[in-house]
């Protein structure tokens, strides 16, 4: 009985980087972690890789580039009896080499299915576990990333283009063949990754609005620092994933470790300091021992209410929940 009184967090992606050392460092500060991914097998020995008992996390399948499993997971997460406490949206995938776009089971362009959408659908499903929560401030928290934000410094780089929805033409169009970027225009798989992003933090801002005040859920993103050697740069050139945990070392000083990045999502999702809905935390961009955290002004397209509506409305269409 003492297992089923823990509270409960799912995460997505949790079988490698940083959202396999937030749920060891989740699980070591006494939670009980669902751990959402595709590969079984894989989550499994990372768990045991990293020391979790077996006794502080359950593996459930989910394919967020499929509704399908989306919708099927929330079945057996239910199924479990468990009450879910807090939500993790950490998974996302990086296609930086593709010319061509690659399609989800639904016919969209794959990272932002995998990224945006399936994540859109999940939390929207999952609002109602979360309500049930005993916890007086249930949390759902989305990833971000420096890319997607030209405020801070590591987004200030127009390589190979800065997030830009547009006027969301092309989920207006329906987002599938030949669409394959949200603005309608040409494909570019880099910025296809950071308008995946841009979305997230679009999101989060307009489940704050609407679902905040009546349900007391905390809703919140963060930036955990340039997290250099994690598996969402396996697609990208070999050199490259030589290179860049170097220069985030020694050049830019933001490289922080998986371990450093999952300890700063288990703080967000369990430290009263981190209580404020609404709010993108960050670390900054050069790291250094003992690093504070603060509340990260967001772009100005990601500040904005009324494109946040719009995505919101545009989303639930093609995730069949209009």
């Amino acid at each position: 009985m003492e297992q089923e009184r823990k509270s409960t967090v799912a995460i997505t992606g949790a079988s490698s980087g940083v959202g396999l050392q937030a749920a060891k460092a989740l699980a070591d500060r006494g939670w009980f972690v669902v751990m959402a991914c595709r590969n079984l097998d894989k989550t499994k020995k990372a768990a045991e890789s990293v020391g979790m008992p077996a006794d502080s996390y359950q593996i459930i399948h989910l394919d967020l580039a499929s509704l399908n499993s989306v919708r099927e997971f929330v079945k057996d997460f239910r199924e479990t009896g468990r009450t879910l406490d807090a939500l993790v949206c950490n998974a996302a995938v990086y296609l930086p080499l593709s010319k061509e776009p690659q399609r989800s089971a639904e016919g969209y362009e794959l990272s932002v299915a995998t990224n945006h959408l399936g994540h859109f659908l999940l939390c929207n499903l999952m609002l109602e576990d979360l309500q049930k929560s005993s916890l007086s401030e249930p949390r759902m928290v989305i990833l971000g990333t420096v890319t997607a934000n030209p405020k801070e410094l590591g987004g200030k780089i127009p390589i190979p283009a800065p997030p830009d929805l547009g006027n969301l033409q092309g989920f207006e169009a329906g987002f599938k063949e030949p669409i394959a970027m949200i603005n309608g225009k040409k494909f570019k798989s880099g910025k296809a990754y950071k308008d995946s992003k841009l979305c997230n933090v679009l999101t989060m801002r307009e489940l704050h609005r609407r679902y905040h005040d009546s349900t007391g859920i905390v809703f919140s993103s963060l930036y955990p620092g340039c997290v250099a050697t994690t598996a969402l740069f396996r697609n990208h050139y070999s050199l490259f994933q030589k290179i860049f945990p170097l220069f985030q070392k020694y050049i830019t000083g933001g490289f922080v470790s998986e371990e450093l990045a999952g300890e700063r999502v288990a703080a967000v999702v369990a430290d009263p300091e981190f209580s404020e809905s609404g709010s993108y935390w960050s670390w900054g961009n050069r790291q250094k021992k003992g690093r504070q955290s603060f509340v990260q002004e967001v772009s100005d397209e990601a500040s904005d209410d009324d494109k946040a509506k719009r995505l919101w409305e545009l989303s639930e269409k093609l995730v069949g929940l209009a």
